[in-house]
């Protein structure tokens, strides 16, 4: 019966973590790392990102994205869209091409690859013959044109990749077709632009590497024109009246040529120009014309700067009438795009897309001076390099309001025009919060991102180098060139990597949500207290200094020195003002730091001790040194851990020869050891019978390095000195499994701003496996975490029980103890270690609602291994209740940077740019849901787009004859069926 029991408790605890417990990926924020290829829909209004990784991402409206990843791992180095479909092509530098498509999944899109091929040659034939250096998507929608390196051109039939042989365009071919004077094999190299006619489908322009242009007829089989251009050829952009063709070449010139039926004489090259010579110039990669309503076009290009003086820039030219531009950007620039006005995308220029390796940069083409615009999405992150994360849930609204205004103070310089880039529709229902994300950076900012939904919005940017002397000049501005200057530069862009000084790296952030108030500590020991002021404000910043070696002699600090303190008032904007700072001696990293905004105290930990200050008061409350006095290493900083690293690779070589002659000389007793390690080995096979999932923990020496870093700092309302009294108290943990514990008296409200707060010393506790404490958690009388400072007081939460007795968890890297307040007597365990020989990295604490139940909910500890891993372990009773493999174990950096939210999800930085966000709760998911459906083709663009004569399918006419999506998507289907038959039997080459 009591088996049977037990066995019904457990399905139904069972059952119970199903509602409860969920891990997904959910969508990736920020930059893509290492972009490679750009693409954009002018019909779908989507743009397509490439990565040098294979992923394949997609963006529309804000909350539109959808991401693919290619299986193999191969950069994607061009992005097409097949004209007004819902398909599109990659290219990857394997040269194998894969076809895409947004396929309708129960009233959401889903990106799925459907299809891959690859060009084939003749036996023999060298890999070049089919090396795909270009690729057209034909208007119709139904033909891929592949320029290759051997100077071939493969059509392709799409979307099931059948070539059509009898339609390749050989080299030969096009070799016959050209004038006997002007043919040579070196000008018929690799294929570097295709282009089609805009006003004539069955016409392409072929752009060989060495500068010779073939227009070609598709229908006929025949060249009709040639262009001798002798110069290097970049790219290609054939005009939208079909009238001209623009050239681009590796001196820094365009040409311009006129498309007739005769011939064009070689002269007509003399008509070039080299926007920025007579010097010698950089290449001009790639240039495009648009037309507008009234007046002159647009022109522009990338690249062409002077190569001796300006060969470093990254440019893109926009020339306008009388107005001229070279936009700087920041980083290498991959590709860019115009994205045009009206309903059949053929208006004025509106805006101008440019993807540069570390950003994306959106110029507003039609208002006045040309502005960015701000991107809801694809924000650098690493615009300065991320320290350190924090998450905030639930944010009150006129808090959220206060910091949208002071953002948007910030943001007069972008244009007011919206988003550009408008397609799909984005399902997902409104965010159930207000949630915030605080990043802070390597050059003293902390930014405050929008995660609420599936875009990372940027809403406001807090800089505290202004309260330091640093090396930046406050009056270099960056974005304004030089009246006359020639080129007329003007740099574009956010990312800008480099620090005036590594000191002001953020290394912790804590806000409090209810009170407004903001702390915030850095690389050089500097803690700032800050508060959120809706009116800019000038105030002098006094530091008030704390010495955590408390007057300890031997120790010299060999590390970075502090910042410098300005000594006269400062201006600070709108939004978190400082007007407090402490700063610690000697100036360590801060490794630890809590608010409590109703006791209206900061405290802090260094690997040197821990404080506490009142900020009402401007007083140092508490200072305790932490220090081994064996521990040298702590006091030589980051900048002296190389010579630490080689000091301790000495020593451990040192011992392994020392263990070797230790060997040799009790060789005699090797009987006598045996026996003892025989019977050392029964013991611990007796404790493993006891608890056969357990392995013993080896305790860490005390002479450990760092033993007296402060790893977690904690404040919490309880019984520490008899069970009857609670009082406010604070908690420190130490990386040598070492817990100290403060009473705190607060004097009166009416008497807090008079009479000094004071600790004294309660508790210690000492681990005894000596593990770093990472983390601390007072449970009250009902096994609940306790709630935030002011949470009460805002009747977000309900008050603590303080009937029953109170229990504090100490988390260690390998396991959970809990204990008895306020005897502090050990309860319960768990070694996490023991079980699977993993450490944890990273632990908070989340309530999980039931996905039935809106009335039902569990708090849980989260928790990060050092294995990438993440558990959820209950409270009370510190039992583990589901784990899921999370992030690569290699992944250190990932690891590292992992931060929680209240609601059970999670943020970690993939790469230095983007974030992955998960989720363990099946109700609190933040995941896009999104549809894109098929553009309907209008009477006009039909017309200016005629199918060409090329070859006909079901397929075709079906779309011809405008079937509705849904028979698109069944015909989609069955080609996906027929892949196989496709790529084996259709798959070969047309070069003799």
């Amino acid at each position: 019966m009591k088996r049977f029991r037990r066995h019904g408790q457990e399905s139904q605890r069972d059952r119970l973590k199903q509602e409860l417990f969920q891990f997904n990926k959910t969508v990736e924020h920020g930059f893509p790392h290492q972009p490679s290829a750009l693409g954009y829909s002018p019909s779908l209004q989507l743009l397509a990102i490439g990565t040098r990784s294979g992923a394949i991402k997609l963006y529309g409206a804000p909350g539109v994205e959808f991401m693919g990843l290619h299986d193999e791992n191969a950069a994607v180095t061009q992005v097409h869209f097949l004209p007004h479909q819902v398909e599109l092509v990659t290219l990857l530098d394997d040269n194998s091409l894969h076809m895409w498509t947004l396929r309708a999944h129960k009233g959401l899109s889903e990106l799925m690859e459907i299809g891959r091929f690859t060009l084939t040659g003749p036996p023999g034939a060298p890999p070049s013959v089919t090396r795909v250096t270009a690729v057209l998507a034909h208007s119709s929608g139904e033909l891929l044109l592949l320029g290759t390196e051997g100077g071939h051109v493969f059509i392709v039939e799409v979307p099931g990749f059948r070539e059509l042989e009898e339609r390749n365009i050989s080299l030969d071919q096009v070799a016959s077709s050209v004038p006997d004077d002007y043919i040579g094999r070196r000008n018929l190299e690799h294929i570097e632009a295709l282009q089609e006619n805009p006003v004539n489908p069955n016409q392409v322009v072929i752009g060989y590497g060495r500068g010779l242009m073939v227009i070609w007829d598709l229908e006929k089989q025949c060249a009709i024109q040639h262009i001798p251009a002798t110069q290097q050829l970049e790219s290609v952009w054939w005009a939208e009246d079909g009238g001209y063709i623009l050239s681009s070449h590796s001196d820094g010139s365009y040409c311009r040529w006129m498309v007739s039926v005769e011939e064009v004489n070689e002269e007509e090259e003399e008509k070039s120009d080299i926007p920025y010579g007579h010097f010698p110039c950089k290449a001009i990669s790639k240039i495009i014309q648009l037309p507008t309503q009234e007046g002159p076009p647009f022109l522009l290009f990338s690249g062409g700067m002077p190569r001796a003086s300006y060969g470093d820039r990254h440019c893109i030219t926009v020339i306008h009438s009388k107005t001229h531009v070279a936009l700087d950007f920041t980083s290498r620039i991959i590709d860019f795009f115009a994205i045009r006005e009206g309903p059949q995308h053929i208006g004025d220029p509106s805006a101008l897309v440019v993807l540069v390796e570390e950003e994306l940069v959106v110029i507003d083409l039609q208002t006045e001076g040309w502005p960015v615009i701000q991107t809801p999405y694809l924000v650098p992150l690493h615009s300065s390099a991320i320290t350190c994360s924090h998450h905030v849930s639930a944010i009150p609204l006129k808090l959220w309001e206060r910091v949208i205004a002071a953002g948007d103070l910030q943001s007069t310089h972008y244009s007011k025009r919206p988003w550009p880039i408008t397609g799909g529709q984005n399902l997902a229902p409104d965010p159930p919060q207000r949630d915030l994300l605080l990043t802070g950076h390597e050059d003293g900012t902390v930014r405050f991102w929008d995660a609420s939904g599936v875009c990372l919005y940027p809403m406001y940017k807090l800089s505290t180098a202004g309260v330091f002397h640093t090396d930046a000049d406050p009056n270099d501005n960056m974005n304004q060139g030089t009246e006359g200057e020639w080129p007329p530069f003007r740099k574009v862009g956010c990312f800008d990597p480099y620090s005036d000084d590594p000191r002001l790296g953020i290394q912790k952030i804590h806000l409090c949500k209810y009170s407004g108030y903001l702390t915030v500590a850095g690389t050089a020991g500097q803690i700032l207290v800050l508060e959120l002021n809706d009116e800019a404000a000038e105030q002098t910043v006094e530091a008030k200094v704390v010495d955590l070696l408390q007057g300890q002699e031997g120790f010299r600090w060999k590390g970075h020195t502090q910042l410098d303190v300005r000594e006269e008032p400062v201006l600070f904007p709108p939004g978190f003002q400082p007007f407090s700072l402490v700063q610690c001696q000697p100036p360590a990293v801060v490794t630890a730091l809590t608010l409590h905004s109703e006791w209206k105290l900061v405290a802090f930990g260094t690997s040197h001790g821990f404080g506490l200050y009142d900020y009402q008061q401007k007083n140092n409350v508490l200072i305790k040194c932490t220090l081994n006095p064996s521990d040298q290493l702590a006091m030589e900083g980051p900048l002296s851990r190389v010579k630490s690293i080689k000091k301790s690779l000495r020593q451990s070589f040192r011992r392994i020869r020392r263990s070797r002659v230790s060997l040799r000389k009790h060789h005699v007793n090797n009987a006598a050891k045996l026996q003892e390690a025989n019977a050392r080995l029964e013991a611990e096979l007796a404790e493993m019978e006891l608890a056969p999932v357990q392995r013993k923990i080896e305790a860490r020496s005390s002479d450990d390095s760092f033993t007296g870093l402060v790893r977690t700092i904690y404040f919490a309302d309880t019984f520490l000195s008899d069970s009857s009294h609670n009082t406010p108290s604070l908690w420190a943990g130490t990386n040598g499994g070492c817990v100290f514990a403060y009473m705190l008296r607060l004097p009166p409200v009416e008497h807090r701003a008079d009479e000094p707060v004071t600790a004294q010393s309660a508790k210690e506790i000492q681990l005894m496996h000596r593990a770093p404490v990472v983390g601390i958690v007072v449970l009250d009388g009902h096994g609940a975490p306790l709630p935030e400072p002011l949470e009460v007081a805002h009747d977000l939460a309900r008050s603590p029980d303080m009937q029953g007795s109170h229990h504090l968890l100490v988390i260690s890297e390998e396991q959970f103890k809990v204990f008895t307040l306020p005897k502090v007597s050990a309860k319960m365990k768990l070694k996490l270690t023991a079980v699977d020989g993993s450490r944890v990295r990273r632990v908070g604490v989340a309530w999980f609602g039931s996905s039935r139940s809106e009335d039902y909910g569990e708090s849980g500890l989260v928790v990060l291994t050092n294995q990438g891993d993440v558990h959820v372990v209950s409270l009370p009773t510190v039992k583990l209740q589901v784990h899921y493999p999370c992030v690569r174990r290699e992944d250190v950096s990932g690891i590292a940077s992992c931060v929680f939210t209240k609601h059970g999800q999670g943020f970690y930085l993939i790469s230095p740019s983007e974030f992955e966000r998960f989720s363990l709760s099946t109700r609190c998911v933040v995941e896009p849901r999104c549809l894109v459906e098929v553009p309907l083709l209008s009477g006009s663009s039909t017309q200016r787009r005629p199918k060409p004569d090329v070859a006909s399918s079901a397929h075709r006419n079906a779309r011809q004859d405008g079937e509705d999506a849904e028979v698109l998507q069944e015909i989609q289907k069955s080609l996906e069926g027929d892949q196989t038959s496709f790529l084996e039997n259709n798959v070969k080459s047309a070069v003799a």
